[in-house]
């Protein structure tokens, strides 16, 4: 099944819109911000919007456009760097315990088990609030808690893999067990690799704004959008677009993601094609 083919479904489509359009915005969006998004104007304080400010301003006079501009390079970006340290750790350290075996995989297994013990959220809280409040300490805090995942997928790829004929013909041709990973069981796992990236995504970005929102991710003026919606919550009900544009802008990200990750598993799992 082609690239082509892949695109040609709605929820594909939508979902590569979604995440192009703010892909798009996080590259351009310092470029064509209009205001600086850490500068204060004392003489614009919640302006609504509408003319000079498209989506208003906040309560220090911050112009709502560009501080979502300037938050979709620093959230998408964050996204990112949490889902690829996961898991490059993550995969690592299940098919070291997969292809091993024995006391190797035992071992690495139950430490995967004692951290899928918490919930991603609490555990990431509680680092967190360890580590002095930044948006680099809550990134940090999250991938803690994200590469068990990606062990326990590529040990079980790797369990499936280590059986396979061509890599027990590599063995009979003398390959020592590293180049015998790396050349023929990392390729054939990436695809459920990748659908757990993609579907990751989506959380990883709630849950980074959720420590923003609660104070234990990025800090004032920093223009990060669940820090824009937690200094926005107390005006919900008279200046509601303070915290209303950067929700929205998790919200649709979220979305994207999710609509991707759900179309990239279809089209790898020939079992879910017909559907």
């Amino acid at each position: 099944m082609s690239a082509r083919a892949f695109t040609k479904g709605a929820t594909a489509k939508a979902g590569l819109a979604i995440v192009a359009f703010f892909a798009l915005m996080a590259a351009i969006g310092p470029a064509v911000a209009p205001y600086s998004p850490t500068e204060p104007d004392l003489g614009a304080i919640l302006v609504p919007p509408g003319g000079a400010h498209p989506l208003g301003t906040d309560d220090t006079g911050m112009d709502i456009l560009s501080r979502v501009l300037y938050g979709a390079r620093i959230d998408l970006l964050s996204a990112v760097g949490i889902v690829l340290l996961s898991g490059v750790v993550g995969t690592a350290v299940g098919m070291a315990a997969g292809w091993s075996g024995g006391l190797v995989d035992e071992l690495l297994m139950r430490l995967t088990d004692m951290f899928l013990a918490f919930p991603s959220l609490i555990l990431a809280m509680a680092i967190a609030a360890v580590l002095k409040p930044s948006l680099t300490n809550a990134l940090l805090a999250i991938s803690v808690t994200y590469w068990p995942i990606y062990a326990r997928l590529a040990r079980s790829q790797a369990l499936a893999l280590r059986v396979r004929e061509f890599v027990e013909a590599a063995r009979a041709a003398g390959l020592a067990p590293l180049p015998i990973v790396l050349r023929h069981a990392l390729p054939n796992a990436v695809g459920p690799l990748l659908v757990q990236a993609t579907l990751d995504m989506g959380s990883v970005l709630l849950i980074a704004a959720g420590l923003s929102f609660i104070g234990f991710g990025a800090q004032p003026p920093t223009p990060e959008w669940g820090r824009m919606v937690s200094d926005g919550r107390s005006y919900l009900a008279t200046q509601w677009w303070v915290a209303t544009f950067p929700a929205l802008a998790i919200l649709l990200l979220t979305l994207g993601f999710n609509f991707l990750g759900d179309a990239l598993r279809d089209h790898l799992d020939p079992r879910l094609r017909g559907r």
